[in-house]
């Protein structure tokens, strides 16, 4: 099994034909993942990649039966890119894309509110599920099948993690960037909720950060939660300082008033195993012995 996307989800990607964009979409072709189409207004008709190319997403998941998107346009156009996507009734959108404004994704998040689309990003590395799917940007080659989830709101954190469970000598069953800004569309709590409904999956990495709520919404529907496997948790930003001009997004909203100290205490009251330091993982994911 796999979390929300696997072997078998057809993707389709909007902006396909763009450089960044094109590099991406060959090694997530190399790595096994099913794209079907890419989605270009006015280049509709012609190929790329050896993949059609479409003019709309509603037209090419007519062609295709897509139920994904990955999403490579510039900022400016994110905002309509995920209305297209959900317009066309797809289960799951991934936007790579990064500096989107806040207003915009405030309105993205009032778009998908009502629907059955579900947005993993902006500015996240994707998901990837080893040996199945890739939609985005991570390193494939560092991720092996097995029964660790991954979860984190730190692109580069979330590679970190990955090596994590190798050092314990296990893999991963699906690994999610949330990605990094301050409005996000999935979050810790939807993640989990798959995870813990997973059968494939055993045990859970999380890689949170200093700045927002998210963690402890997070440890609240945890201690709730009648399914409780095993979440491993690391949370970024305990030595720094806050500042509005290199601070995380989120902190710059909270001012500094919400601690990565802050965060750890509640999420371990929850029940979540807390590490100190991000190489502490695999220790803790060897003591459960999965």
């Amino acid at each position: 099994m796999s979390v929300l996307a696997g072997k078998n989800t057809k993707v389709l990607v909007q902006g396909m034909t763009g450089t960044q964009a094109s590099f991406h979409v060959r090694r997530s072709l190399d790595y096994g993942t099913d794209i079907v189409a890419g989605v270009t207004p006015g280049k509709g008709g012609t190929t790329h990649l050896g993949l059609p190319v479409f003019n709309t997403v509603k037209e090419a998941v007519a062609a295709t039966d897509a139920t994904a998107s990955l999403i490579f346009v510039p900022a400016r156009s994110v905002k309509s890119a995920v209305a297209e996507a959900a317009g066309a009734g797809l289960e799951l959108v991934v936007c790579i894309s990064d500096k989107i404004p806040v207003r915009d994704m405030l309105e993205v998040r009032n778009i998908l509110k009502n629907g059955k689309t579900r947005l993993i990003g902006p500015n996240t590395p994707g998901l990837i599920t080893p040996g199945e799917a890739r939609l985005g940007i991570f390193p494939e080659n560092i991720h092996t099948p097995g029964q660790v989830g991954v979860v984190s709101r730190s692109s580069t954190l979330t590679y970190e993690a990955v090596l994590e469970t190798r050092r314990a000598g296990l893999g991963q069953s699906t690994v999610i960037g949330l990605g990094d800004d301050l409005v996000i569309g999935m979050n810790f709590v939807d993640v989990l909720s798959e995870f813990m409904n997973d059968d494939n999956t055993k045990a859970v990495v999380m890689i949170g950060q200093m700045g927002g709520n998210f963690e402890e919404l997070c440890a609240e529907w945890y201690a709730a939660s009648p399914v409780k496997k095993p979440v491993v948790c690391f949370v970024a930003g305990n030595s720094q300082a806050f500042s509005a001009t290199v601070g995380y997004a989120g902190d710059i909203i909270t001012r500094g008033r919400i601690t990565a100290e802050d965060k750890k205490k509640k999420l371990a009251a929850a029940g979540i195993i807390v590490v100190e330091q991000v190489n502490r993982i695999h220790e803790e994911l060897q003591k459960l012995r999965l």
